[in-house]
């Protein structure tokens, strides 16, 4: 099916969101460099040009900075009413897209232009089409292939697979097992330093305010389990799943979490910095999108992580203000970095995105 692409919106690089409210690390500043309703994954082609999913919009948009000043001034609709399509991924001039039970590929996408005709085409259909965690996150690993989360149905439940896993999927259309119960991760990246798969994942719902822990995991051999849904962090065991009632259906080992986030602080897309880390220690930043059902509310900020020895070492706030006094104007969602070291922020609340970038001196 031929599709005709349509600007969206031109945008002048003027917000009148309050980002002087925002805590910025020194020698830093934000600004917002496009809109879109609903702005999920971002992808970055090697051109330039800018993609972004959505969820509940539907919209997959592609961004333009005509003149090159960082500030995409075109923001065009690829794609209107599919169904949750917040993955994207770009490889060559070709975007892929994820939506709850496919994933479509734009060939020859690139170079962008503001009025063109696609024809997008079913790459792989062998997707769930359950909705709840139906969400995808997608990348292409370093081997070349294609990464992609399938979250549980539930809030908590005993599910089958290929549900609560993390899988990749070659050229031939040949899937893999990467990672097992994994609840719901819509975030993750590759540690430059070993090549090492690093996910989040947010942990179950109503057991209070400060249980489980949100998680941070490694993937150090494909096919590991990380607990869900008999544990929880790093060894909370599930009221209704955990050893004391099904010691049948736990299973024989799960891999724990590398590091507890917090619970509720929801995090999300995750990248780490290759011009911020070095071979001994790595710079890892995670979108934390804030709680939905806590008494009081936590996240919604961006955190730094301090990575050694595929070891947490430190954990603070990198972009804080997004919340305050119960009150939130933004959530980010997903981070990428720029070849020349800024880092683009989508925050899907607010419609926009961010660039955090060094002041000129």
């Amino acid at each position: 099916m031929i599709t005709s692409l349509s600007i969206l919106i031109s945008f002048s690089g003027v917000s009148e969101l309050p980002l002087e409210t925002l805590t910025l690390p020194p020698s830093y500043k934000i600004e917002v460099v496009a809109k879109a309703p609903n702005v999920r994954q971002l992808a970055l082609a090697e051109d330039g040009t800018l993609f972004a999913g959505s969820r509940r919009a539907g919209n997959l948009y592609g961004f333009i900075d005509q003149d090159k000043d960082g500030i995409y001034e075109k923001t065009v609709i690829l794609a209107k009413n599919l169904n949750m399509p917040s993955g994207i991924a770009v490889k060559g001039n070709d975007l892929y897209v994820a939506e709850v039970s496919r994933i479509l590929r734009y060939k020859e996408i690139l170079p962008l232009k503001s009025s063109i005709k696609l024809s997008p085409e079913t790459y792989y259909d062998k997707l769930p089409d359950k909705t709840h965690h139906g969400w995808k996150y997608l990348k292409f690993g370093p081997d070349g292939t294609l990464y992609f989360n399938i979250g549980a149905p539930c809030n908590i439940c005993l599910p089958e697979q290929p549900f609560a896993t993390i899988m990749k999927l070659d050229s031939h259309k040949n899937t893999t097992l990467i990672a097992q119960g994994v609840r719901n991760s819509v975030g993750f990246a590759w540690n430059p330093q070993n090549q090492q798969l690093w996910f989040t994942e947010n942990g179950r719902d109503h057991l209070g305010d400060d249980q489980p822990s949100d998680e941070l995991n490694h993937v150090t051999d494909n096919g590991e389990h990380f607990g869900y849904p008999f544990f929880h962090a790093q060894g909370l065991a599930d009221p209704k799943y955990g050893k004391d009632q099904y010691t049948d259906q736990q299973p024989l080992s799960y891999t724990p979490a590398a590091y507890k986030l917090g619970a509720h602080v929801a995090p999300l897309g995750m990248t780490f910095s290759v011009n911020a880390s070095t071979e001994a220690q790595q710079t890892l930043y995670i979108a934390e999108h804030g709680s939905w059902n806590r008494s009081q509310k936590v996240g919604y900020r961006v955190v730094e992580l301090q990575i050694k020895n595929n070891k947490v070492i430190s954990h603070k706030p990198f972009i804080s203000g997004w919340l305050k006094n119960e009150e939130y104007w933004g959530r980010p969602n997903d981070i990428i970095e720029t070849p020349e070291g800024s880092l683009l922020i989508s925050d899907d609340h607010a419609g926009v995105i961010y660039r955090l970038s060094k002041k000129e001196r």
